[in-house]
C-alpha cells in the first residue's frame, strides 16, 4: 500500500484542511479508511467536529472579501494554474483515488482525473464570463443594468463514489465566481479532497477559500449547512439525506443545490442496435461498480428484442474482469465498503422471490477477491414495475431488465419511478428519439448511449433527484447572486408617480 499512495505520511498532520494547513479533527472520535480491496486499514484520522466546521467557515469569511474583490481575470489566471497543477500530478490523483474507492485504475486515469482537470479549465475561462443583462431604458426614464456578484461562504457536501470529481464540481463554479468554501466530503474517502485543496493552494488560490472538513454527517454535516454564516449549500447524496439537509437549511433560508438519487431507465426500442445497446447496457450499468447515480439500472425492452438482449447482456457481464482495482486488466473492482456490498445482496437476495437472477448475484470466491468488498455484475428478470428491485436505488452492479411492447407503455414505464436524473433511448429512428427526449422526465437523455458528461453542459435531475445544476454556466450563474442596479436619468425632484403618495400636489 505505501508504494501505491503513502497516506500516513502525507496527512500526519490531520485529515482537515483549514485556512491553508492540514490539522486534526477536535471532535474526540476517529475513522479509519478502508482500502475495499483488501480490507487493510489505509488511515486513521480525528473526525472533525463542531468547532473545526466553525474554524473553517470562518478561515472562509475572513477570505471573501479579498477573492470576491479579485478581477475575473485574476480569479481565471488562478485557476488556469490549478487545472496546471491537477494536470501534472495526474497519476498520483488516480492512485489516490482507486485506493480509497477501490475502482479500476483505468477508470481513475481515463475519467476521473482528466474530467477533473477539464472541470478546472472551463471554470477559469467561466471566471471571465460573470454576465447579465445590458443595459437599457426600460423604464423610459432610467437606466438598468444587472450585476452578478459573488453570494458569499458555501458549504458543501460532497459523496464517496467519485471525491474527486465531485470535489471538483462543488468548489470550482464556486470559487470562479469569486465566493468562498467549506466543503466536507464523505468521512470514506478524504484523500483526494485534501489533495485537491493543497493543489489549488499550490497554484497560488488565497488560503482559506478552500476548506476541507472530514467529519460524520450528523456532526460536521449538519453543523455546516445550519451554519448562520453559510450562505449556500450543495449537496450531492441520497435523496433522504437530502430531505434533511432541506431541512436545515431552509432554518435559516439558504440558498440549496440537491444533487440525489437516480434510477435511470435504459430504454431499447425495437428498431435499435441490439449490439449497441448491449454493449451500452452493460457498461451503463457497471461503471464504477453500479456506483453511479446515472447509472442503467432499469433496462426497458420493447418485445420483438428482449430474449436477444437479455441473452446477451448475460453472455458480456460474466466476462467482465474482476480484480486488484491496480491491475491494468481489471474492468470492475469492489463496492466501498462491506456493509455498501451487504445491501446490494440483500436486495438482490429479496428480489429471488418474486423475479429471476440469470447471471450473479453474489460475491465472488475466485482468489485475490475474498477479502475485498466485491459482487458480481448481476442480471435480474421478471420483476413486477412496483417491485423493490425496479423502484429503489440500489448503488450496486445490477441491471434490472423489463420488456414493453408499444412505445406509449416504453415511456410510460421510464417515467415511473420517483426519480428523473438521467435516462437514455436507443433507436435508429429519430423521431421515436426525439419524443423520448422530450417527454423523458429526467436532467439529462443520452441517445444511442448512455454515461458521458462534458463540462460544458450541466448535470441536475427533476422529482426526487432533485433541483439545481453541477458543470456549465448553469452551475456558475448559481454561485452569483443577480443584482438589478437602476439609475434615474431625468434630474427631475419630483416625478409623475410621487402623485400616488402626495396627492394631487405637483
Amino acid at each position: 500500500m505505501g508504494n501505491r499512495f503513502p497516506a500516513r505520511d502525507r496527512f500526519a498532520d490531520g485529515a482537515q484542511f483549514i485556512d491553508g494547513r492540514l490539522r486534526p479533527g477536535t471532535s474526540g472520535r476517529t475513522h479509519a479508511v478502508v482500502d475495499p480491496a483488501t480490507g487493510d486499514e489505509l488511515l486513521t484520522y480525528e473526525l472533525a467536529g463542531a468547532a473545526d466546521v466553525d474554524a473553517a467557515v470562518a478561515a472562509a469569511l475572513a477570505a471573501f472579501p479579498g477573492w470576491a474583490g479579485a478581477t475575473p481575470g485574476e480569479r481565471s489566471d488562478a485557476l488556469h494554474r490549478f487545472a496546471a497543477v491537477l494536470a501534472e500530478r495526474a497519476a498520483e490523483f488516480a492512485a489516490a483515488e482507486s485506493l480509497q474507492c477501490g475502482k479500476p485504475i483505468k477508470l481513475s486515469t481515463e475519467f476521473d482525473v482528466p474530467g477533473t482537470v477539464d472541470n478546472a479549465a472551463f471554470f477559469a475561462g467561466a471566471a471571465r464570463h460573470l454576465e447579465g443583462a445590458s443595459a437599457g431604458e426600460y423604464s423610459g426614464d432610467h437606466t438598468s443594468y444587472v450585476r452578478r456578484e459573488p453570494i458569499g461562504v458555501v458549504g458543501s457536501i460532497a459523496p464517496w463514489n467519485y471525491p474527486l470529481q465531485m470535489a471538483a464540481w462543488k468548489i470550482l463554479p464556486a470559487v470562479a465566481a469569486g465566493n468562498t468554501i467549506v466543503l466536507k466530503p464523505s468521512e470514506l474517502t478524504p484523500f483526494t479532497s485534501l489533495m485537491f485543496a493543497q493543489a489549488a493552494q499550490e497554484a497560488g488560490i488565497p488560503d482559506g477559500v478552500i476548506n476541507i472538513v472530514n467529519g460524520a454527517g450528523a456532526d460536521a454535516g449538519e453543523r455546516l449547512v445550519g451554519h448562520p454564516d453559510v450562505v449556500m449549500t450543495s449537496f450531492t447524496g441520497s435523496t433522504a439525506v437530502g430531505k434533511r439537509v432541506a431541512e436545515i437549511a431552509t432554518a435559516t433560508v439558504k440558498r440549496l443545490h440537491l444533487e440525489l438519487g437516480g434510477k435511470a431507465p435504459f430504454l431499447v426500442f425495437d428498431d435499435a442496435d441490439l449490439e449497441a445497446a448491449v454493449q451500452g447496457a452493460v457498461a451503463g450499468a457497471l461503471i464504477n461498480t453500479g456506483q453511479d447515480c446515472t447509472a442503467a439500472t432499469r433496462a426497458y425492452v420493447q418485445r420483438p428484442l428482449y430474449d436477444a438482449f437479455v441473452s446477451a447482456v448475460a453472455a458480456l457481464m460474466e466476462t467482465v474482469r474482476l480484480g486488484d482495482p491496480f491491475a491494468p486488466s481489471t474492468d470492475m473492482g469492489p463496492l466501498i465498503s462491506y456493509a455498501h456490498r451487504d445491501g446490494v445482496a440483500g436486495i438482490v437476495d429479496r428480489a429471488r422471490g418474486y423475479a429471476r437472477v440469470v447471471t450473479g448475484g453474489a460475491a465472488p470466491d475466485g482468489a485475490g477477491l475474498a477479502d475485498g468488498a466485491y459482487y458480481r455484475p448481476t442480471l435480474v428478470v421478471d420483476a413486477a414495475q412496483d417491485s423493490e428491485i425496479v423502484q429503489s436505488e440500489i448503488f450496486g452492479p445490477v441491471l434490472v431488465v423489463l420488456p414493453f411492447d408499444s412505445d406509449d407503455e416504453g415511456i410510460r414505464l421510464a417515467n415511473d419511478t420517483p426519480y428523473g436524473l438521467a435516462a437514455s433511448v436507443w433507436s435508429r429512428d429519430v423521431y421515436r428519439t426525439g419524443r423520448a427526449t422530450r417527454e423523458i422526465k429526467a436532467g439529462c437523455v443520452w441517445v444511442n448511449d448512455h454515461i458521458p458528461i462534458i463540462s460544458e453542459m450541466p448535470h441536475g435531475g427533476y422529482k426526487a433527484s432533485g433541483y439545481g445544476k453541477d458543470m456549465s454556466a448553469y452551475s456558475f450563474e448559481e454561485y452569483t447572486q443577480v443584482k438589478h442596479v437602476m439609475y434615474d436619468n431625468t434630474a427631475v425632484a419630483r416625478k409623475d408617480w410621487h402623485r400616488t403618495i402626495f396627492g394631487d400636489r405637483l
